[in-house]
């Protein structure tokens, strides 16, 4: 779907304003878009950045003589691979999930061109201080979500097996204990990190496999537009926008675009949903947390996918994924600041060290890593459960 801009004519952005800290790559650059831009009605002028992401894609919006935009995502080939993101927009087009369709793609030099699914994500359009607002919006991520996960089939994405799950669980103590905090990972505390991600992995191998997105959350869903009304709410307030899509009043608005899928893989049915309510960047209370986990089982169920029969046993696997990512993302966090110069990222990591000791303090299993925790923060013992606002 592609969302409508506005007119080309009030928008002159020079490709010059693009730094390239390469000359023969910015020179291919303007090659290839130069080749393409009659075939795809491009205009090469008005190319600007659009955003970056925490690794090394840039993303460019151009406009189109007819006055639409596209997507160019830039994805050095020696550091970024992007046939996975080619297969799994095709699947999700196949899985009847709104994704960017590849228009071109430049395999040697890294360059794509793809259609726009506009300017606004769910993130953005939140109401944080009302959740039941956004029950609509959930409804609709849960929607593309159990799509995406009708279409698994084994031996099409890499399996989420034993091997990434300790890879991901490794970058906690490397990055976030021993570089970030800089504490030794020895002796005692060793010991319990590899009791506990000995349970997290077994735990997590338990639950069947389905496609997983890996990073299905509100920064990555798309809610530019409500075709049905025209309207564009890029620039409205929250409030305003959730008005305009058609919530919180009743109507299911616009399907959701979905991006970032690039490092989707099969594996445990309880990621995606761990990862859409306990957010990088935004955190709910228990209670919406649990009524709109509870809205995916039920779809879930109905659909036929291989959730359990009960919302208990459920509800764990869930928070033991989540307690997963959580541990992964502290990690990349702490990575991307002290490897990669990018430190906006950390700021966040207080709201994951929160997830970890509220699920680590629910389960008796998991004290071990609660102890960890605290000895690393400095904090004390967590006498309560919630997903309270960090």
């Amino acid at each position: 779907m592609t969302a409508p801009s506005t007119p080309a004519s009030t928008t002159p952005h020079p490709a010059q304003a693009i730094l390239w800290t390469d000359p023969q790559r910015a020179e291919a650059f303007r090659d290839w878009l130069a080749g393409i831009a009659d075939a795809r009605q491009l205009r090469p002028d008005t190319v600007r950045l659009a955003s970056a992401d925490a690794s090394f894609r840039r993303y460019f919006r151009l406009d189109t003589t007819d006055g639409r935009t596209r997507i160019v995502m830039d994805a050095p080939p020696d550091k970024e691979n992007s046939a996975p993101f080619v297969q799994i927009a095709q699947l999700m087009t196949e899985a009847g999930v709104t994704a960017p369709q590849v228009l071109e793609w430049d395999r040697d030099h890294g360059f794509l061109l793809l259609d726009d699914l506009g300017h606004q994500t769910m993130l953005e359009v939140i109401d944080p201080a009302h959740p039941e607002a956004n029950r609509p919006l959930y409804d609709q991520a849960i929607d593309a979500l159990i799509r995406w996960q009708l279409a698994s089939r084994p031996g099409v994405l890499p399996p989420y097996d034993r091997a990434l799950l300790e890879r991901e669980l490794a970058l906690f103590p490397e990055w976030y204990i021993g570089k970030h905090r800089g504490v030794a990972v020895e002796g005692q505390l060793k010991e319990r990190l590899d009791r506990a991600f000995a349970l997290i992995v077994e735990n997590n191998l338990a639950s069947p496999s389905v496609y997983v997105h890996r990073d299905f959350m509100p920064r990555n869903l798309m809610v530019n537009v409500a075709p049905t009304l025209g309207t564009d709410v890029s620039s409205l307030p929250p409030e305003g926008a959730l008005a305009a899509l058609g919530r919180p009043g009743g109507g299911s608005g616009a399907p959701l675009g979905v991006l970032d899928f690039q490092d989707a893989v099969y594996g445990p049915i309880t990621y995606d949903i761990a990862s859409l309510m306990r957010d990088a960047f935004l955190s709910w209370d228990e209670e919406f947390v649990l009524d709109i986990t509870i809205r995916y089982w039920t779809a879930a169920r109905k659909a036929g996918l291989p959730v359990d029969e009960d919302f208990g046993a459920f509800y764990r696997a869930v928070e033991w994924m989540g307690l997963q990512r959580h541990l992964k993302v502290a990690g990349i966090f702490a990575r991307l600041t002290l490897r990669d110069g990018k430190p906006r990222y950390l700021a966040d990591t207080p709201r994951f060290i929160a997830y970890i000791r509220a699920t680590a303090s629910r389960y008796i299993e998991l004290k071990p890593l609660l102890r960890v925790i605290d000895e690393v923060e400095g904090t004390t013992a967590v006498t309560g459960f919630a997903y309270g606002r960090v």
